[in-house]
């Protein structure tokens, strides 16, 4: 008999698998980046279908089976809705940690990270910020700098910067980033293009 995990899971990409089934690529708060593989979850009858779409917050069981992690459940938590500015943004982000996190490792600040990102995001409405930055655009830079901070891309050190103390995309948090928005940049460009990945 296996063991089932529950946890809150991060829906960061998907693809089809066989007739019926999907993989999932799921960013965990218990253990990390995992590849889920779902049976019968594109079928009409398939309750799993709705909680497990893309960009979505879920809370999901797993099971590790001999050939990997598989699907028992899954209940929405949240699903990738609001703005289509967010949504967008919260699809690169997913694909940049897709592209940057490689094999399962617990990760708590960067599941927090990635998650605060995915509820400011959603419901960010496309507004804007005391500066008339587009707050989208902020909340991204912003997490994607602290997916490569977690990762040990980037140091709080080099930046100097308050950002990476905490997870949160509050006003002021949002102001501190928009003001020093191309040393962020500027850092953040050097980071990806030193992993060369």
């Amino acid at each position: 008999m296996y063991q089932k995990y529950q946890t809150d899971a991060l829906v960061l990409a998907s693809r089809e698998s066989g007739e019926n089934d999907r993989v999932f690529v799921l960013y965990t708060v218990d253990f990390g980046l995992v590849r889920a593989r779902a049976s019968a979850v594109r079928t009409e009858k398939s309750r799993m279908r709705y909680a497990l779409q893309n960009y979505a917050l879920a809370n999901a069981a797993l099971v590790r089976g001999k050939r990997g992690w598989r699907m028992a459940g899954a209940s929405a938590v949240k699903n990738a809705c609001g703005d289509r500015r967010g949504i967008a943004a919260f699809a690169r982000i997913s694909e940049l940690t897709v592209r940057l996190v490689h094999g399962e490792e617990k990760n708590d600040y960067l599941f927090s990270a990635l998650t605060e990102a995915h509820d400011a995001l959603m419901s960010a409405e496309g507004g804007s910020s005391s500066g008339g930055q587009d707050i989208s655009a902020t909340i991204e830079i912003v997490c994607v700098a602290r997916i490569l901070y977690a990762l040990g891309y980037l140091s709080a050190e080099a930046l100097s910067t308050a950002l990476f103390t905490h997870t949160a995309y509050t006003g002021e948090s949002l102001l501190e980033a928009e003001t020093m928005k191309d040393q962020l940049l500027s850092s953040i460009n050097k980071a990806i293009a030193e992993t060369h990945l």
